[in-house]
This record gives C-alpha cells, sequence and structure tokens, in this order.
C-alpha cells in the first residue's frame, strides 16, 4: 500500500494548513471511537484521516464544520423565550390559597441618577491599609 501524502490530499483541502487541523480534528475523533470510513491495513490515526480525505469518504466542508463546532466555547441555541409571569403567588402557610404580592419597582430618571452621584462623598483615606 502506498504512503499518504500532503499531495494526495492537497487538491481536496487548498491550504496546507487547514489540511493538517481537519486530519489532526479527525485522527482524534476516531481515537475517541469514531467510527473510520476505510480500511485501517494497520495504519495510524493519522494517516487513517489523511486517507479519508484523500478518498473523499468523509467531506472537508463537514469536518470543518465539526472542528469549528468543537473549538467553539459558547453556542447559541435559538429557543423561543419563555414569558415570566410579573410576580408568582406566594403561598403564607395559613391556608391552601396563595397570596399574590405585588412587586413594586422605584424608576429613576437619569438626571435624578446623575444627581445622586454627584452628592456622594468619597471616603476618607485611613492609614491602617
Amino acid at each position: 500500500m502506498a504512503r499518504v501524502t500532503v499531495e494526495d490530499c492537497i487538491d481536496k483541502v487548498d491550504n496546507r494548513f487547514e489540511l493538517v487541523l481537519l486530519a489532526g480534528h479527525r485522527a482524534r475523533l476516531i481515537s475517541q471511537g469514531a467510527p473510520i470510513t476505510v480500511d485501517r491495513d494497520n495504519d495510524k490515526n493519522p494517516v487513517v484521516a489523511l486517507r479519508e480525505i484523500a478518498d473523499e469518504t468523509l467531506s472537508p466542508g463537514d469536518l470543518r464544520e465539526d472542528l469549528i463546532h468543537s473549538l467553539q466555547k459558547h453556542v447559541e441555541v435559538d429557543e423561543p423565550e419563555n414569558d415570566v409571569p410579573d410576580a408568582l403567588p406566594v403561598a403564607t402557610g395559613a391556608g391552601d390559597e396563595p397570596e399574590e404580592e405585588n412587586v413594586v419597582f422605584d424608576r429613576m430618571s437619569e438626571e435624578d441618577l446623575l444627581a445622586g452621584i454627584e452628592g456622594l462623598v468619597a471616603p476618607e483615606k485611613s492609614d491602617d491599609f
């Protein structure tokens, strides 16, 4: 069996650096137990990954998307937002009927907030620290 070289795969993936990233990612997947799509022929995982790319049994685009997904730390999922009720009924323990608690928020204008901040006095510095 002839050895797989980068030249066998370069027409499938144009950039050599990207080819190394994709083959390395696929080799890690194989070592984690992913099924291989070519005969192993006593080859190690990186060689099997390169042979899969050269034989086009795996799409480089799919490998690229899988690599990007594996490197993402925060994946945003489009889920519908649940409507949260304003106030939940609170049980008082006296009976089985919950009492509704009215939640009131104080509103402050930006001008009132700035006036309050300007009126703050900085704490005195002490030599204890």
